[in-house]
């Protein structure tokens, strides 16, 4: 039995051993198998704004590349936090203006704290406008609560719950995994989902 570092995004049965930053890039590659599974071709888009304490996500996102590319999904890291949640946002308006190319989006936006504030507008109207039908988001806010890696603490909770934006809040890796699916399963259903 052959055992690789890339069996984190390869291996589709069994157990792996994968950070946090790793198996938030397994996550799109799983959904993606999911709408296959139901004769769906979707696509997937991330975007979000580096720093901590999500930092290492984009560079496990790059270093995943070839596997992301290969089940459609895009990576675009965005100039700053807002700008990246409203090409999220825009991302579950496939069929608004024209015929999208495929049967949805399912999107990713992660930020920290304080890039949760200054994006508010982009969450709000987001939230308000729904996801498309076979999309979804999920946006990944990285809290800082005791300023350890951050200018200042932050908490994010109290800004989702100003856009009646669900929150969900995973203890363990395992949690991270079946929260996050959960999460753009729920999101397609209400409006966004957000851990």
């Amino acid at each position: 039995m052959n055992i690789t570092l890339q069996d984190k995004y390869i291996k589709e049965e069994g157990s792996i051993f994968v950070t946090g930053s790793q198996i938030l890039v397994k996550l799109p590659l799983i959904q993606k198998k999911l709408d296959e599974i139901i004769n769906l071709n979707t696509s997937g888009f991330i975007s979000g704004y580096r720093g901590s304490p999500l930092g290492v996500y984009d560079k496990a996102l790059w270093e995943a590349q070839k596997y992301l590319k290969k089940n459609s999904i895009f990576f675009s890291p965005g100039l700053n936090e807002d700008l990246a949640a409203t090409a999220v946002w825009g991302s579950q308006q496939p069929n608004l203006m024209s015929k999208g190319k495929n049967d949805g989006v399912f999107s990713i936006w992660y930020g920290k704290g304080p890039g949760v504030d200054r994006s508010g507008d982009a969450f709000k109207h987001g939230n308000s406008a729904g996801t498309s039908k076979n999309g979804g988001v999920l946006v990944l806010l990285g809290d800082d609560h005791t300023a350890k890696s951050s200018t200042i603490a932050h908490q994010s909770e109290f800004a989702m719950l100003d856009a009646q934006i669900p929150i969900l809040n995973p203890s363990n890796l395992e949690d991270l995994f079946n929260y996050g699916i959960f999460a753009w399963a729920l999101s397609n259903t209400l409006a966004y989902g957000f851990l």
